[in-house]
């Protein structure tokens, strides 16, 4: 009896023990209670009644992602093309997430690749290509609405990958060569086109320099020359300074010493005798050249007497 009892106590153990539960950060467990919902059990501890109490679904709040294979579309233009999409969405509601819908990630999925359908049909090919943002939005608004009522939000939607069919992208890869080609000789040109007005500039200024360099070596020489025609008009005058002075010097002292008019005219002819010394073409007799040689002849007699 006692081993009964033993056994039973066991049993109530491990069954209220097993009935014990933790629920983990950023999780939800969503209860029953006989087949009905209960409640949802956040992060902590909490306890279920055996044989009534049922974990109906773990529900994760991290944020996930969806990355759906490609999916074949028509552009308005009736070009095939397949495209792949990345959705990220996050559990709002884990209640209406588990009564809301019946495998929910293969509804987004569904939903997705039919919203991609819509929104590609009504472009082209080449606004396919050039407009991610706008698709991205669109589907992000779309697939928002319509999961809401499944606690379901979406976060963002990205076009991964667009792949055109062969020949389009061969077209494309043609069409991309030549407009690099283009944009290559545009660029060699300008290029070309700036090293020319570089070196025309250069030269420019080279002459420009020149010039200069010509007219200030001008305006040095006709200085210099300048400068050399003052000093040597100051030489000059000062020259015939020097002979005016040296003219009047002499002639104040003749003044000076007073000679009498027969020293003088015997200064005359002793000028006149250098002048007749042969080496004139010319020669120019004075008026008075008699008178002169009268005196020299009272001279002479003069100097007789006295001997």
């Amino acid at each position: 009896m006692e081993y009964v009892i033993f056994i039973l106590i066991a049993l109530l153990v491990i069954i209220f023990a097993a009935n014990i539960k933790v629920v983990p950060q950023a999780q939800v467990y969503v209860i029953e209670r006989l087949g009905a919902y209960k409640e949802s059990w956040s992060v902590g501890l909490h306890f279920k009644l055996p044989l009534i109490d049922k974990i109906a679904n773990r529900v994760s709040l991290k944020e996930r992602v969806l990355d759906f294979p490609p999916q074949p579309v028509i552009t308005k233009d009736n070009v095939t093309m397949q495209i792949d999409t990345v959705v990220y969405f996050q559990i709002t509601d884990p209640k209406l997430y588990t009564y809301g819908v019946e495998r929910p990630i293969t509804a987004i999925e569904i939903l997705a690749s039919t919203t991609l359908r819509n929104i590609i049909g009504e472009l082209e090919l080449d606004e396919t290509l050039t407009s991610r943002d706008i698709i991205n939005n669109k589907m992000r608004i779309i697939l928002d609405e319509a999961t809401d009522p499944w606690g379901i939000k979406i976060n963002r939607v990205e076009v991964k990958n667009i792949l055109p069919p062969a020949d389009i992208q061969n077209a494309m890869e043609k069409q991309m060569r030549a407009e690099r080609e283009r944009r290559e000789a545009i660029l060699r040109a300008e290029g070309e086109k700036t090293s020319n007005i570089l070196v025309a500039e250069g030269k420019k200024q080279s002459m420009i320099l020149e010039a200069e360099a010509e007219k200030a070596s001008a305006i040095l020489r006709a200085e210099a020359k300048k400068e050399a025609m003052i000093r040597e008009a100051e030489g000059q005058a000062e020259a015939i300074l020097k002979v005016q002075q040296a003219t009047a010097q002499g002639l104040r002292m003749i003044k000076e010493q007073e000679l009498s008019p027969e020293v003088i005219s015997i200064r005359s002819l002793e000028a006149f005798e250098k002048v007749a010394d042969g080496k004139a073409t010319k020669i120019i007799i004075p008026s008075d050249i008699q008178n002169i040689a009268g005196l020299v002849t009272s001279i002479k007699e003069v100097a007789s007497d006295k001997n």
